[in-house]
Formats: C-alpha cells, sequence, structure tokens
C-alpha cells in the first residue's frame, strides 16, 4: 500500500507539474479559455480578472504537484487538490455535455485535447486523487521541513517570473499557428489530410400535430400519407471532422474599409506588422512609444512598408497622431488578433507572408538594431 501511494503521489504531482508549466508558457492562453467560459455564462465581469486568475491557478498547479511529490503539508494540499480536480471535472464535464466549448485547455495550444479527452483525464484523477486524499493521514515529508519549504519556496519564484517573462517576451516554446518560419497564407488553408465533417440529411415534416424527425434512410412506412407536412431539412453531423485552417478570420482592413490582407502577405519584399488588440492611452508605457518611432525611422530608411493591425484602429490612429508616428493603422479580427499577438503590441517581420520573426513588447528594442 505504501509504495502504491508514492507512485500515485509522483503520478499525480508530475501530471500537475506538467500541465503547469505547459501552461505556464502561455498564460494569456488560459485566460483567453477563462473568458469564454465566463462569457457562456454571462458573467464577463470577470474578463477583467482572467490573467491574474491564469497566473495564480498555473502558479498553483505547479507548487501543488510539487508539495504533492514532497508529502509536505500533505493534509493541506489534499483538501485544496481535491477541490481543484472537482471543479477541473465540472468545468470538462459541462463542456462535454452542452458541446459549447471543444477544447478545454488543459495542456495549453501545445497539446491539445477534446472535452471529452479532457473530460475523461479528470475523471481519472479524480478517483486517484480521492484515494489520495482518503491516506492524507497516512502520508508523510520525504524531505525536512526547511528543505521542503526551501524547494517549495524556489518553485514558487519561478512559477510567477517564468510567467512574467512570457508576458513580456512571447512564449518560449511558440505552439500558435503564427509560429517563426510559419506562413500565414499556408496555415490558412484547410490542411490536405484534414477529414470533413461526416453529415445525414436530416427531414423535419408535422405529423398530426407533432414535428417528427427523420434521415433519408428512415423514412416513415405512411409517408405518401398526406398528414405529412413538411417544415424543414438540414444537415446533421455524425461525426466531426478536422478540416479547418490553423489561422481563421486573419484579416487586414485598411482606412477605406478595403480588404488589403491578400496584398499585404503576397507583397514582394518584406514588411513590419505592428499587431496590438488595442492600447489604453492611460496605461501607455513611453519607451515602448519610443521603440515604435524608431522602427517607424528604420523602415523607412530600409523603404519597408510598414502597417498597424488593432481591434481599435481610430484609437491607436489617435495615439500615433499624438506622438507623431507616422504609420497606417488598419482595422483586424479580436480573435485573430488576440491568437497572434500575446504581447501589446507585437511586431513582426515578413517576407510573402512568411514569419521572419517577431519580438514581444519587451524585445522591440531588438527589432529595431
Amino acid at each position: 500500500m505504501k509504495k502504491t501511494i508514492v507512485f500515485l503521489r509522483f503520478f499525480v504531482g508530475i501530471l500537475f507539474i506538467f500541465s503547469g508549466l505547459i501552461k505556464a508558457n502561455d498564460p494569456l492562453g488560459l485566460s483567453y479559455k477563462m473568458q469564454e467560459f465566463f462569457e457562456l455564462w454571462h458573467l464577463t465581469y470577470f474578463n477583467d480578472y482572467t490573467l491574474i486568475l491564469s497566473v495564480l491557478m498555473i502558479a498553483f498547479e505547479i507548487i501543488a504537484g510539487v508539495a504533492v511529490i514532497l508529502g509536505w503539508q500533505f493534509k493541506l494540499f489534499s483538501w485544496l487538490l481535491f477541490g481543484l480536480i472537482i471543479f477541473f471535472t465540472f468545468l470538462t464535464g459541462y463542456a462535454v455535455i452542452t458541446g459549447s466549448v471543444k477544447e478545454c485547455g488543459c495542456f495549453g495550444d501545445c497539446i491539445k485535447l477534446t472535452a471529452e479527452q479532457s473530460f475523461t483525464k479528470d475523471i481519472i484523477l479524480l478517483i486517484v486523487i480521492g484515494f489520495l486524499f482518503s491516506k492524507r493521514n497516512i502520508v508523510s515529508s520525504i524531505f525536512k521541513p526547511l528543505q521542503s519549504v526551501t524547494i517549495l519556496l524556489a518553485t514558487t519564484i519561478f512559477s510567477f517570473v517564468s510567467q512574467y517573462y512570457v508576458l513580456n517576451h512571447l512564449p518560449i516554446i511558440d505552439c500558435l499557428p503564427y509560429k517563426i518560419g510559419l506562413t500565414i497564407q499556408e496555415e490558412m488553408k484547410i490542411p490536405k489530410d484534414a477529414i470533413t465533417d461526416s453529415t445525414v440529411i436530416n427531414f423535419v415534416y408535422n405529423h398530426d400535430g407533432k414535428e417528427i424527425e427523420f434521415d433519408t434512410d428512415h423514412f416513415p412506412e405512411d409517408f405518401n400519407d398526406s398528414s405529412y407536412v413538411f417544415v424543414r431539412r438540414y444537415d446533421k453531423i455524425i461525426r466531426e471532422g478536422n478540416a479547418k485552417p490553423k489561422i481563421k478570420d486573419f484579416v487586414i482592413i485598411n482606412k477605406n474599409e478595403k480588404d488589403t490582407t491578400s496584398d499585404i502577405l503576397n507583397a514582394e519584399g518584406q514588411v513590419y506588422l505592428i499587431i496590438t488588440k488595442s492600447i489604453d492611452p492611460t496605461k501607455i508605457n513611453e519607451n515602448v512609444m519610443a521603440q515604435i518611432k524608431l522602427l517607424e525611422l528604420k523602415a523607412k530608411r530600409e523603404l519597408t512598408p510598414m502597417l498597424a493591425v488593432s481591434a481599435d484602429p481610430d484609437g491607436l490612429t489617435n495615439l500615433f497622431n499624438e506622438k507623431k508616428i507616422d504609420i497606417e493603422v488598419c482595422k483586424g479580427d479580436l480573435v485573430a488578433i488576440k491568437t497572434a499577438a500575446r504581447t501589446t503590441p507585437t511586431i513582426y517581420l515578413l517576407e510573402k507572408g512568411k514569419i521572419l520573426n517577431k519580438w514581444g513588447v519587451a524585445d522591440l528594442e531588438m527589432a529595431v538594431k
């Protein structure tokens, strides 16, 4: 029994550390997933706090994973883990039952699991953690208290520092479809080996005051009866495929309301692209504005086109005018921008749509060099 408990502690601890580290590589990804749930529940008030919640949850996953392996304060952490896995199981179960969320973000964008896979994983973990919870009184620490506290303190510092780094410098491991070396227009295409949805045609008829639904293989025996009144027909998905492009809704609309996406992605030579959701004028970092100004001057010297894409083009245009920055601002889709710009702003260097380089907000000086 003792060896089983130790094995399960290491199994749960390593899984939580692994899950936390993957999400720590991109805390904004988890933040956006939280917003997706809050919007479904009409709790958009919490959207402004999802990044804080994301950072705290990721840090807790890593810290709790280490604590479970160490066995330090196991009674406390067994309670916390048990509560957390119940919460996760509820979320993934909700996603499966409602079908409103296809991916739960358990392992970020690097390892995508369907809602069903995530729910199965959480059910297994609920059983394992429930067992460890029942044995919480017989688990002891493998190190002395001071050593355990030191390890957990170092883990806590690492958890927060690593997230602070990627929130300013972009993810260390880029699992997004805007990775350096990829070509945007290629990622906007449906993969050649993709599996399309399997569908059947369903009919809905009114019969004796009731709506009856059937497909082409299951017509009622008395269908020729004039009492059947057609209501509608639709294609019903019986098996969902994966025929979806990795990049969706990437559009660049100029100030004249013209879609210039193709022109920019297929232009000869290199192009600088500033991508940002919006920049709050009350929270302006003057150094960021100074670096954008220097990049503008560099682009002009090199005769390299440069433009910005924002979900709030009017606000960004006004800000650039105030700072005497002469860069055309275009409008883009907010969801696509949130994926492409993990920092505000993110600078891209493109050549015929291929991503040659990109820089987060803390690395703008490297773009200017």
